[in-house]
């Protein structure tokens, strides 16, 4: 089953130290994009942008992906405006046409744009895929972000929408 590793949101103006275990989180990203990378697997990036007048919006500084994970010249980027990444951007028709199957997931944030992304996958069929510290997000007014990452990461997604794997049965999968 052809498989594609999806970043999402990992864009300058978020990816800070303000997120749930922020070190970790990078870490394991640039971890998951250099092994698909050696292993023929599509890195594909995705954007929000919140629109004209918003700090995260195209054409500002923050908008732009976020430097430790860097795209590669070839590598797509998506845009978005909605926290799915398959409503209107392309994404979608691109992965059918290239009969990808499964999809890692990761980037931010958690109960955002990474849960819409995780449901969506599995609404369009996509077998979702889910590395452990691999999405991260910030407090909120109803939950610590580590109440919240471990709310989406152990109890809402896993069995039901997608496999939450640690990141050695991730890499390892990458390499099979």
């Amino acid at each position: 089953m052809k498989m594609v590793l999806l970043v999402v949101d990992a864009q300058k103006l978020i990816a800070n130290k303000e997120l749930y275990n922020f070190d970790l989180f990078v870490s394991n990203v640039k971890e998951l994009i250099k092994t698909a990378r050696e292993n023929g697997i599509e890195v594909i990036y995705v954007r929000h942008d919140d629109g004209i007048g918003q700090e995260l919006t195209k054409g500002t500084d923050g908008f732009e992906i976020y430097a430790e994970f860097e795209p590669g010249k070839d590598e797509k980027i998506y845009d978005k405006t909605v926290n799915s990444p398959f409503r209107d951007t392309g994404l979608l028709e691109y992965l059918a046409g290239k009969q990808v199957k499964r999809i890692m997931v990761a980037g931010l944030q958690t109960d955002y744009c990474i849960d819409a992304t995780v449901k969506c996958g599995f609404e369009h069929g996509f077998h979702m895929i889910v590395p452990e510290g691999t999405n991260s997000t910030f407090d909120n007014q109803y939950m610590s972000a580590k109440e919240t990452y471990d709310y989406y990461n152990r109890f809402m997604w896993k069995g039901r929408y997608a496999n939450c794997i640690s990141m050695e049965e991730a890499l390892e999968l990458m390499k099979n």
